[in-house]
């Protein structure tokens, strides 16, 4: 197994140990080869709720490289991100950073809901995770990916398991040789894996990405039509 690596003091990564990697080599053995395989995954969390919830508006249906370079854009107009200083601004600002007219519009309004009190971000923070899903939900722009994602990478919720997230699907794939991920057969998976779901979807990610070269996508081959 991979040793740790010296990790910069200034940034937050989701925190997990040997607990959490003990129980799931325990509960399934293709996924224990894999934790030994890649070792200690030191993936960076965002301890903010509010800059959590503009950072996954901004990266909906784009590149990461394009999320983060809007996301500078940002700072660089804002400096601090939150309610307040997002609220001096309006929405064609916002666009300039380089998003759409849509995603403007719901930061915007996800601002005024903070600053109004209609949404509380300290309240949010000590829900159980299906009332702080329902709550990131009734925000526009945030569906239950992008909300089971703000859980993990800022909540920090030790359980989240998406079966709407592609990569997690793929990693499954790869892993267990499933030509297909139908949402019976991720239930089995989810429940395997429970109450340490969030370190086995940062597993999944990192296979789904390439992190173990001979393991291959066993999803069909899509056909091209005929011209």
């Amino acid at each position: 197994m991979k040793s740790e690596r010296q990790l910069p003091e200034n940034q937050a990564y989701f925190r997990y140990g040997e607990e959490e990697l003990s129980y799931l080599r325990e509960k399934d053995k293709r996924l224990c080869e894999v934790i030994n395989r890649i070792g200690y995954i030191h993936r960076q969390v965002d301890k903010d709720l509010f800059t959590s919830v503009v950072h996954h508006i901004v990266g909906q249906q784009i590149s990461t490289k394009a999320q983060e370079t809007i996301w500078q854009r940002l700072h660089d107009i804002f400096g601090t991100i939150n309610a307040e200083t997002i609220l001096t601004a309006d929405i064609s600002k916002l666009q300039s950073a380089g998003m759409t007219f849509k995603k403007a519009e719901y930061i915007m309004d996800f601002a005024e809901k903070v600053h109004n009190g209609v949404f509380d971000l300290e309240a949010v923070k000590h829900m159980s995770d299906e009332d702080a899903i329902r709550e990131l939900r009734a925000l526009k722009g945030v569906g239950i990916w992008t909300a089971e994602m703000i859980l993990l990478f800022c909540l920090q919720r030790p359980n989240v398991f998406s079966y709407d997230d592609l990569a997690i699907q793929r990693g499954l794939r790869m892993v267990y040789h499933h030509r297909k991920i139908d949402r019976k057969l991720f239930e089995k998976y989810r429940k395997r894996f429970c109450p340490y779901g969030s370190v086995a979807s940062l597993y999944f990610w990192a296979v789904a990405g390439g992190a173990i070269p001979e393991m291959k996508d066993y999803a069909p081959e899509k056909k091209s039509g005929r011209r």
